[in-house]
């Protein structure tokens, strides 16, 4: 099931440009891997299951749109592709993955659901395993950021469509028990022609509470 107003339709990919933006983190990524799958949360059109498999890992992705999986599977035939809802469980294990990773996907969800997903993901990984993520920030003005309904604090309806913006206190909030962060960073992308702001955000699971975690 999806949130409702988040719309069936094919997305126009023609006009995505290159944004090679895991190139930097596939040392780390093989590093922390070893032979555990890498979970791709909606892959699109696969540019970023491309990426992962091309250097050897073993990739299982997903995606609502099963044009994008047909797509996907044709263009990296080595990897798993399947066509699942991101509410549905999960396509591996909880504690199985060693690296997921999910680039512009998980901002469709009221404030409790975004926490329970975000969980959800630190449930599948391995220990110390790798998250990689980038989520829409509150300065994205050109993709729906302002000017649009207001659902909750910082999730508007947004061309008919639910969409959630972080903004520094809520990844603090996402990000505050059982992972430890490696890299924060406020980008800019030009993957959809027009300047994207975003947060990429690179964490592991963490499974010994300190003080903090535990009041």
């Amino acid at each position: 099931m999806k949130p409702r107003g988040v719309p069936d339709v094919a997305v126009d990919h023609t006009m995505f440009l290159p944004d090679p933006w895991l190139d930097r983190w596939l040392p780390l990524i093989r590093e922390s891997n070893a032979d555990a799958p890498v979970l791709e949360i909606g892959c699109g059109l696969g540019d970023d299951t491309l990426t992962l498999a091309a250097v050897g890992l073993p990739v299982t992705a997903f995606d609502l749109s099963a044009t994008s999986v047909a797509a996907t599977r044709l263009r990296v035939p080595a990897a798993h592709v399947e066509c699942r809802d991101l509410r549905a469980p999960f396509p591996v294990a909880e504690a199985t993955a060693g690296t997921v990773v999910a680039s512009l996907t998980l901002h469709y969800f009221a404030w409790a659901e975004t926490v329970e997903l975000f969980d959800r993901v630190r449930r599948t990984l391995r220990p110390n395993g790798l998250f990689l993520c980038r989520l829409n920030s509150t300065a994205d003005s050109n993709f729906g950021a302002s000017g649009h309904p207001r659902i909750e604090a910082n999730y508007h309806l947004v061309d008919g469509q639910p969409k959630r913006f972080f903004d520094e206190a809520s990844i603090d909030q996402i990000f505050s028990r059982g992972w430890t962060v490696v890299s924060r960073e406020h980008m800019v992308t030009t993957k959809y022609v027009k300047p994207k702001a975003l947060w990429e955000i690179v964490a592991r699971r963490r499974d010994e509470l300190d003080a903090a975690d535990q009041r």
